[in-house]
């Protein structure tokens, strides 16, 4: 659950895409999970836009409860309802506990890189370490997609590129947090590893060079 400067990335004066545009651009994973989804929604009588907001709210109030937490700071809860509050105080918890037992030493967060081989920018939510540097990331959703893997092997690439002498060594780690359907339910967090992303990488390279060929091919209609 990365955060991106809301002046963008650039280079040189020039503005780069983000890696979350690039992988967005490709639609990975097609749209019938939304459809299901949506459709879901229509059935219990919601709103699917609606509830995609509060789901995104709910999202962004957890991660920025987390950021708070690693940086030693008060949480601000000023621009969040007090439903979004209760439905992100449970993942919250959920981070906290993996926090304690994981007993890994965060050395940095919300680290906005952009890399000059490859022409692209990301925030990374953490790095952490335990015998070795980690690569740390954390999610509130119901699953692990494709696009979350090739997101983290991108945000490898930016800090290796930056910090050549400090590699990632300890491998990649994803906290899912679950999220609750009712309050009430229970909240489950799982721990993904990762000792390498090869295959995901090459992917976003692909993707990197889709976008550029995109946007060619758009100026020529």
């Amino acid at each position: 659950m990365s955060g991106q400067p809301r002046q963008g990335y650039y280079i040189d004066g020039v503005r780069i895409p983000a890696v979350t545009t690039i992988i967005g651009n490709c639609k990975i994973g097609g749209i019938e999970p939304l459809l299901s989804w949506a459709n879901r929604m229509g059935q219990e009588g919601k709103n699917h836009r609606d509830e995609a907001n509060k789901a995104a709210d709910a999202g962004t109030a957890a991660h920025d409860m987390i950021e708070a937490y690693i940086r030693g700071m008060e949480f601000d809860p000023e621009p969040y309802t007090y439903e979004t509050l209760d439905t992100a105080k449970p993942c919250f918890a959920g981070f906290c506990k993996w926090a304690d037992q994981s007993q890994l030493h965060l050395v940095q967060s919300e680290a906005s890189l952009v890399s000059n081989q490859y022409r692209y920018g990301g925030t990374m939510d953490a790095l952490a370490m335990g015998d070795d540097l980690i690569l740390g990331d954390w999610k509130t959703a119901s699953g692990v997609y494709p696009d979350n893997l090739i997101q983290l092997a991108a945000y490898k690439q930016l800090w290796e590129e930056n910090n050549p002498d400090r590699p990632i060594t300890g491998g990649i780690y994803l906290l899912r947090i679950s999220k609750q359907r009712d309050p009430g339910d229970p909240v489950t967090f799982v721990h993904h590893y990762w000792e390498h992303l090869d295959v995901a990488w090459n992917a976003f390279v692909h993707m990197r060079e889709l976008y550029d060929l995109q946007k060619r091919i758009k100026g020529l209609c």
